[in-house]
């Protein structure tokens, strides 16, 4: 037997972190409550602050995906789910481009493949955190000392641990979803709800305004005489959250709940017992939000890495080809980065309609880079995923079905032309709508919006399913 990379897993899984199976189908209330636990252990962790660092008045770079990777800053949840997502991206393009031979079909393989893709986001979170605390994050180095540097990374590498156990006890049968799915929501449903009724007060030069979109709406109403000038400034205000944000938000939840909808059902039948039959459906967001995951896991690494070379290496040709970067002030005082050249620039989405027409170039290529990025992401993921028309061929052949109208023999042929087509075009279609919510200035960015309304749409239909008296 030829020697494989994934062999050189055997020595650890018995020293990674792992959920056992569920041996019973669990009650729905249990998973239920072991969701909410989930969900609560997470929130702590997003409060409870690093020990040992000095400061965090540094510019932030994820500063633009913070909501999507569910981190929050100066805390143990720094990193969020970046390096278990960042290790599923790095373990998908192995596989992939074929450099990891991987049987999907084999349980021993799914699950050396697993202990692959936990142990590499443990060595990225380490390097993260390392990468961190070297860039001054939290301080100068030698301020740091070399006890609380240590003692940030250990902390930092503590709750990936954590949040890697987290995700696979929902996973594995004892909760609702996924750990991952449910901390993005949760993240950016707050942020919404901030926006739009933040009670966080500031100046920018028009007088004391309200942060949050609707209490401004009423600010404005009730404190200034001119009415017409009130709810213009309340709809259309700049650099702080506006009703038409708020509303553009709306619109993009309803066009995504919408195309949730679309779907082909497949005619199948038993091929033992007569008169047994059904329908298999394959729906337009085949990989669901997997696909504009990635690609943030993508992009925000990519941000990450072009901050710290441009700040040790701004003179440099190639690190500004890369990316150049200038320090604003946001709100609560606090510094952020923002991309003005090279390649992460022109990832970056426009900040606004003025700059989208400014500048067609930008506009034009980030277009093309998230249709592009999310159509392979979304191809690729099914290669991996176990949900190739190989791997549902073989699922139907199990319980014994076949398509009407078609041999048995002809079904990988008849279900090949469907799910790679559902796959690239469904992630065509979620690159699209990011693309599209970002330039209506929807909040939380339009990869945020997109991820939410698919996240509680799948819960949606988890209770749905659970409970089918419930809802109808």
């Amino acid at each position: 037997m030829s020697f494989r990379v994934l062999d050189l897993m055997k020595p650890f899984m018995g020293i990674i972190p792992e959920v056992a199976q569920a041996e019973r189908k669990v009650p729905f209330k249990e998973r239920v409550m072991w969701t909410a636990v989930t969900l609560f252990i997470y929130l702590v962790c997003c409060q409870i602050p690093l020990y040992g660092i000095v400061s965090t008045e540094s510019s932030d770079p994820f500063y633009w995906s913070r909501v999507i990777l569910a981190s929050n800053r100066g805390t143990i949840m720094e990193l969020g789910i970046s390096p278990i997502v960042t290790s599923g991206l790095v373990m998908q393009l192995l596989s992939g481009a074929k450099l990891i031979a991987v049987d999907q079909s084999s349980k021993d393989d799914r699950a050396l493949f697993n202990g692959a893709q936990k142990l590499v986001g443990l060595f990225i979170t380490i390097g993260q955190g390392t990468a961190y605390v070297l860039s001054g994050m939290y301080g100068d180095v030698g301020e740091l000392g070399a006890g609380n540097a240590l003692a940030i990374v250990l902390q930092l590498l503590v709750a990936g641990v954590i949040v890697v156990l987290l995700d696979e006890l929902l996973q594995k049968g004892y909760g609702l979803g996924s750990g991952i799915s449910l901390f993005i929501a949760t993240n950016i449903c707050e942020t919404i709800v901030w926006k739009a009724f933040s009670p966080q007060t500031t100046n920018q030069g028009r007088g004391v305004e309200f942060e949050g979109a609707i209490i401004a709406l009423f600010h404005f109403l009730i404190t200034r005489d001119d009415k017409v000038r009130a709810l213009k400034d309340a709809f259309y205000r700049t650099n702080l959250p506006n009703i038409t944000n708020l509303l553009a938000t709306v619109l993009v939840f309803v066009v995504v709940i919408y195309f949730q909808g679309f779907r082909v059902d497949l005619p199948i039948k038993n091929s033992k017992a007569r008169g047994q039959q059904g329908s298999y459906p394959i729906k337009l967001f085949y990989t669901s939000n997997i696909p504009i995951i990635l690609q943030t896991a993508l992009v925000s690494n990519l941000y990450f890495v072009s901050q710290l070379l441009y700040r040790n290496f701004s003179g440099n040709l190639l690190v500004g080809l890369f990316g150049k970067w200038r320090d604003v002030q946001g709100m609560g005082g606090q510094s952020q980065a923002i991309p003005i050249g090279g390649l992460a620039y022109y990832v970056s989405p426009p900040a606004n309609l003025a700059e989208l027409v400014a500048d067609p170039f930008h506009t034009l290529f980030y277009l093309t880079f998230i249709l592009s990025t999310c159509a392979f992401f979304s191809k690729t993921w099914i290669e991996v995923s176990g949900s190739s028309a190989r791997d549902v061929a073989k699922q139907l052949r199990d319980q014994q079905m076949v398509m009407k109208g078609h041999r048995e023999s002809s079904l990988v042929k008849q279900l090949n032309r469907y799910i790679p087509t559902a796959a690239a075009f469904g992630g065509l279609c979620i690159g699209a709508l990011s693309v599209s919510a970002d330039f209506l200035g929807a909040i939380g960015s339009g990869t945020g919006i997109l991820l939410a309304v698919t996240i509680i749409y799948q819960y949606f239909e988890i209770f749905v399913k659970e409970n089918e008296g419930l809802f109808w």
